[in-house]
């Protein structure tokens, strides 16, 4: 059941979070070195090991949740690969950062409002409910109604002091993370505190998410799969959009049948794919908490702050990457490389160990329809070359632009959603269309 206390809005003291953290850290080992005394003690090792892995989950939810800011969207990004988490309550811990954090109390949250509103804020704002719907990361969500239409409208304000306590995280979310992977049982941390760096700037910035919903919006309009709600009103900490009922996609991976979530996941990876050709942007953040299932069954896609321009779709060396990469024999993959240009000259590549860092993506491209699952996704991530490793890509010394390393790390999300929803989806057909390059003839060699 979710925690309805509330608590105060972000501090910014990086002294004070660092510590938090720090904190968080220290119990899961301690925990954990307890655990292992009593193992040698004659303690049953599985239920030791359960017992511990609940403690810290609860653990990294109270503290993550509490703490906002950088520190609970590392929380959100590590619910994108949930299927590297254990089951149980690790699972129901990241799941619990999307969108039922503790609310910070709306006296602390109100003034923000007045600033970017104005002292008769209540007057546009209608029919104001001051508990949120959501508790998120960088800000709250309320439910209104927009007084000048009278349309049902979602209130995101942001955290008072957000900004400052974001870049605080950031010093001490690495080496936390990294502990906690190392005392908690089965636990595997992604390393988060690079992607935060890549995207919390522009998502503190509403103004900006503002304009780049107005864009999703009016592309996806009248869309058959996708629905983005229209843009109301914006300030840099207020953003005013329409609501969208639905279920959370986190809540339909676990209720619905397989083929609703077959039709889910055939929606969520076209939107994925479709989006940088149609709008010229790619969507950076495609952690559950970010859709829900409409009544209508179409996709709706509420959180625009992470976003990457791509005007000319999506890059073309992803496509030839991943077409010279559909063979099991590295010697005909290594041609096909250097074939379609993607390694420098004189570069001694290691191509069995390229070709485990990209398994999530070429695995399913070798096939017309493939069927995502959790144990499919665990699997490639066993790999000797860990796909979620950032800096592997770079020591790989391919003729990749810069953008190429941030759709690697956008498609885990992808892949890992779909992984969570078990679908079953037409790949094939959906790369050929939207992914240029994929059927290049450089890929292919005598």
């Amino acid at each position: 059941m979710q925690d309805t206390s509330e608590t105060a809005a972000p501090a910014g003291r990086g002294v004070v979070r660092v510590a938090r953290l720090a904190g968080m850290t220290a119990t899961m080992m301690v925990r954990a070195g307890y655990g292992r005394v009593r193992i040698a003690r004659g303690a049953d090792r599985a239920k030791v090991r359960d017992h511990i892995s609940r403690e810290n989950a609860q653990t990294m939810r109270d503290t993550l949740g509490s703490l906002k800011g950088g520190a609970q969207k590392a929380g959100q990004l590590l619910s994108t690969l949930d299927s590297l988490l254990p089951a149980g309550e690790w699972r129901e811990a990241v799941d619990s950062l999307q969108s039922e954090g503790k609310p910070v109390g709306f006296h602390a949250m109100e003034p923000v409002l007045v600033d970017s509103l104005g002292e008769a804020w209540r007057t546009r704002l209608v029919e104001f409910q001051e508990r949120p719907v959501a508790a998120a990361s960088l800000g709250q969500v309320y439910r209104a109604r927009w007084a000048p239409t009278g349309a049902e409208v979602a209130v995101k304000v942001q955290y008072p002091g957000v900004d400052s306590a974001v870049r605080a995280d950031l010093t001490g979310l690495t080496w936390a993370l990294r502990f906690a992977a190392l005392v908690s049982p089965g636990m595997a941390a992604a390393p988060v505190a690079r992607e935060l760096r890549d995207r919390v700037e522009a998502e503190l910035d509403y103004l900006l998410e503002a304009d780049s919903q107005r864009t999703f919006a009016e592309v996806f309009r009248d869309d058959d799969d996708i629905a983005v709600p229209d843009v109301v009103f914006a300030t840099p900490r207020v953003l005013v959009t329409e609501w969208l009922e639905g279920i959370p996609l986190a809540d339909y991976a676990r209720t619905g049948s397989q083929s609703g979530r077959d039709s889910v996941g055939t929606r969520f990876q076209r939107f994925a794919l479709s989006a940088p050709a149609r709008a010229g942007l790619l969507h950076a953040d495609p952690h559950p908490g970010n859709f829900r299932v409409l009544p209508d069954d179409r996709l709706g896609v509420l959180d625009f702050g992470a976003v990457v321009p791509m005007p000319g779709g999506l890059p073309e060396t992803f496509g030839h990457l991943i077409a010279a990469m559909r063979s099991d024999d590295p010697e005909v993959v290594l041609a096909r490389l250097r074939k379609a240009g993607l390694v420098r000259p004189g570069v001694q590549l290691d191509t069995e160990a390229l070709m485990d860092f990209l398994g999530p993506f070429s695995d399913p491209a070798r096939h017309e329809t493939f069927s995502f699952s959790p144990e499919w996704l665990k699997a490639q991530f066993a790999r000797e070359h860990d796909p979620r490793n950032p800096d592997y890509a770079v020591a790989l010394q391919l003729t990749l632009p810069a953008e190429q390393l941030m759709t690697h790390r956008v498609w885990l999300g992808v892949v890992g959603v779909l992984s969570r929803l078990s679908a079953t989806v037409a790949v094939g057909p959906e790369l050929r269309r939207w992914l240029p390059g994929i059927d290049d003839s450089s890929s292919e060699v005598e």
